[in-house]
């Protein structure tokens, strides 16, 4: 028989699910290890997606001067010579320094990181096949998956071509292309869509749907729209890939309709599917959806009462930020702590797209489909002074209300800082708040805060059925 160490909590994945779920457990002095796989602690949140998308969009509004041209009115074009490597050297430094934060944190818990392939020998034991060949067995009263998820892969495309990629192997490119298709108007594709168009890409983005980002209110997702055909993205709806070949210069795409589109790249962002390979885990009592997701309870409790899921493994929202307050939520359900007891009600959405999208909330769809009375109010950066600073003169801030009482019911926002203004918005809701109260509050001038300030009053106007004059 095996000799198995023990442990209090065994976490499998050191992504921000389970580097949070570790360090909750650990803060309470329960002995924690936390398993990962990959060379690299940080998941997909720092290492392929969320830190490096955001990161890269910085890159790319430094390198091509974007924001330039809005604020002098100059035709700035991207600076020459521009390498992959020139593009990427941002990226690596915060993501080196983000890597060494998580490090610091587990060292400062006494959390043991044991790196190699995890899988389920039953309910409370797990084997760790490490590099070299070593082999260690580890047993726990509770254990928590937090493997996040990968690129849902269909076998028709050919990954294995140097011009073809996927979400994860995007950023391996060896250098920036002139032409770009990507397939999926998500939240990955349209970042980096938009990212490249920055960058002087010719992109083609190619979507079933109708539009991008189809969980947005429908005016956000329709200037997001508007802002990529300007700047000169082709936008092709309604329609699906039939064939995918080998172009002259690198891709050549038949679709459905019979158009032919070619390009130097082609990027798969067509959805994410739960990494769950090789953990084994029916041999712990468990099994997944058609996704590769595991369900869990309202605590993040899997049906083996001692074993819990958390982050992208367990399906939507699949954000960062949700995936560590649900591993903290699940950590303190586990071991009985009552230091959080649920995660937050409302939760933001933020979408690094060029230009940049945030939501929490209520949308006029969403208001529609319950059948909520419902009025909205709307200001424009093009009429607020710090919009004009920053040569931002195309967003937007909209405020969704109940008619009856003017309580506020959701915050959408598409422009500069998009995704820090949301904040104001989400406290308010948090709270219950009426419209009025961004009257009431006084603002900095100039900053893009005192859009709240303008909205409501453009709500009172629209409630009214006149115009409200902020005196």
């Amino acid at each position: 028989m095996t000799w198995a160490e023990h442990f209090d909590l065994v976490v499998i994945g050191c992504g921000p699910a389970g580097e949070k779920g570790a360090a909750q457990a650990a803060y309470f002095d329960k002995k924690t290890a936390i398993i990962e796989r990959a060379p690299q602690v940080g998941g997909s949140g720092i290492n392929t997606g969320t830190v490096p998308s955001k990161t890269l969009r910085e890159s790319a509004l430094y390198f091509s001067g974007l924001k330039q041209r809005g604020l002098y009115g100059i035709d700035y074009s991207l600076r020459e010579g521009l390498k992959m490597a020139d593009f990427m050297h941002h990226l690596e430094q915060v993501t080196e320094m983000e890597r060494r934060k998580i490090l610091k944190n587990l060292e400062a818990h006494k959390i043991e990181l044991i790196q190699g392939q995890a899988a389920f020998e039953n309910a409370n034991t797990i084997t760790v096949e490490m590099p070299g060949g070593r082999r260690r067995t580890l047993n726990a009263d509770v254990i928590l998956i937090a493997t996040g998820s990968k690129p849902s892969r269909t076998g028709d495309i050919p990954f294995d071509d140097l011009n073809v990629f996927d979400s994860d192997s995007f950023l391996r490119m060896d250098r920036i292309p002139e032409t770009l298709i990507v397939v999926g108007g998500g939240v990955i594709g349209s970042e980096y869509a938009s990212i490249f168009l920055a960058l002087g890409v010719k992109v083609t983005l190619t979507d079933g749907r109708d539009t991008l980002l189809t969980f947005l209110d429908r005016e956000l997702s329709d200037t997001l729209c508007q802002r990529l055909s300007e700047w000169g993205m082709e936008l092709k709806f309604k329609d699906r890939m039939e064939k995918l070949e080998r172009g002259g210069r690198g891709v050549r795409m038949t679709m459905k309709s019979g158009e032919v589109l070619e390009a130097e790249k082609a990027l798969f962002a067509a959805g994410r599917i739960g990494a769950v390979d090789g953990l084994q885990l029916e041999k712990a009592g468990l099994g997944v959806n058609k996704r590769g997701h595991i369900e869990v309870d309202a605590n993040y409790q899997t049906k083996v009462p001692k074993i819990y899921a958390a982050g992208d493994v367990i399906g939507p929202p699949a954000l960062a930020s949700t995936s560590m307050e649900q591993a903290r939520v699940a950590m303190c359900h586990a071991f009985g702590l009552t230091y959080k007891q649920r995660v937050a009600s409302m939760l933001p959405m933020g979408i690094y797209t060029i230009p940049e999208i945030s939501a929490v909330g209520e949308s006029e769809e969403s208001c529609k489909e319950k059948k909520i009375d419902y009025c909205t109010g709307m200001a424009r950066y093009a009429n607020n002074a710090r919009g004009q600073i920053c040569g931002d003169t195309n967003g937007k801030l909209k405020l969704v209300f109940s008619r009856a009482d003017k309580k506020l019911l959701g915050v959408h926002i598409i422009g500069e800082s998009a995704t820090e203004l949301i904040h104001l918005g989400l406290m308010s809701l948090y709270d219950g708040d009426t419209i009025d109260a961004f009257i009431e509050l006084c603002f900095n001038y100039p900053t893009l805060s005192e859009m709240y300030k303008y909205a409501a009053y453009d709500g009172l106007g629209n409630l009214s059925g006149r115009k409200v004059r902020e005196g």
